[in-house]
């Protein structure tokens, strides 16, 4: 069963599916040691990589287990970074949140609503009941903005990641549909149609 990947409008954002020219910025990002210092692998040092995530997100829609879609700044069409809804099942009716924007896009609000924007479209589209996302213990924005979408700290998983030899901790966070708040953000527009 394939996914078909959303495009969304919101107030200032427009999330899309990925194309082959968001390599360069995916690789500028991808491989920025400050960027990636929450994240469980180590930064990029190929810029083939950024090739090959934008196959796997595609092969990802068309295996039907998730979405990840690119964030561009509305008014300019900067590239802000991405969003994604990961490891959606189905039958348990549950899927992962994640997200990694650009450091020049840090402290705008752009993560929370490009989260809420993905978020309401999975609730409605695939009819979850849960999702779930993670956060490195030391990464105090990320994990504001999950509770700005409405996620509960869940727990901690000790000494779960060890990246370049570095042992870290994650908070579980989640997010079930009775405590979704669609309305604490705007609501995302969907694009129209491109013109052929």
């Amino acid at each position: 069963m394939t996914l078909a990947t959303p495009t969304l409008d919101t107030d200032r954002l427009r999330l899309r599916p990925f194309t082959e020219d968001d390599a360069g910025f995916l690789y500028a990002m991808h491989s920025s040691r400050h960027v990636m210092r929450y994240w469980d692998s180590p930064p990029w040092t190929e810029r083939a990589r950024a090739g090959r995530f934008v196959e796997m997100c595609r092969k990802m829609a068309d295996e039907g287990t998730g979405v990840r879609v690119a964030v561009d700044r509305a008014s300019d069409g900067a590239f802000v970074g991405w969003c994604c809804l990961v490891e959606w099942n189905p039958v348990y009716r549950s899927a992962s949140l994640g997200y990694c924007l650009d450091e020049a896009m840090w402290g705008h609000g752009y993560a929370t609503e490009a989260a809420h924007a993905l978020l309401r479209w999975a609730f409605d589209t695939l009819d979850l009941n849960r999702v779930q996302a993670k956060a490195d213990t030391r990464n105090a924005a990320s994990a504001r903005v999950l509770e700005k979408v409405g996620f509960v700290r869940e727990g901690t998983l000790r000494e779960d990641c060890v990246v370049d030899g570095e042992v870290s901790d994650s908070w579980v966070y989640g997010l079930i549909r009775r405590d979704w708040r669609p309305s604490a953000a705007p609501v995302p527009v969907p694009a129209p149609a491109p013109v052929r």
